[in-house]
């Protein structure tokens, strides 16, 4: 949370725990639209592409747009690492991140803040 705020801002225990229990209620309420789906598809396994489809049908495009992003990064990385490893490359520990906050617009403007002359 603080990495979206000035530096000086402070976040008191209630704020934290307030947005953990609005965090929680999301996930919640997007998990169940997705399960929703698996049901009437007959599915038991909720995947990515099922989350990003809850957020559109609940009026989140501007976040399904970034997961769909995240998602294909996600994808890319899985298939690049899983090619590294089996070429005999071996694996040394280094794992590849990729931050979301990359795929959100809120974000944009604060990243380019860190220090840059």
């Amino acid at each position: 949370m603080k990495d979206a705020l000035p530096p000086q801002a402070k976040i008191s225990k209630h704020a934290k725990e307030t947005i953990q229990e609005c965090t929680t209620e999301f996930v919640g309420f997007v998990t169940g639209e997705a399960s929703e789906r698996c049901r009437r598809e007959r599915r038991k396994t909720i995947n990515g592409d099922d989350i990003c489809h809850a957020m559109r049908s609940l009026g989140l495009d501007h976040y399904a747009d970034a997961m769909r992003r995240y998602l294909q990064r996600y994808r890319e990385t899985e298939e690049l690492a899983a090619a590294l490893n089996s070429g005999g490359g071996g694996h040394d520990g280094n794992a590849i991140q990729i931050d979301v906050r990359d795929e959100l617009s809120i974000f944009k403007g604060s990243n380019q803040q860190g220090g840059r002359d």
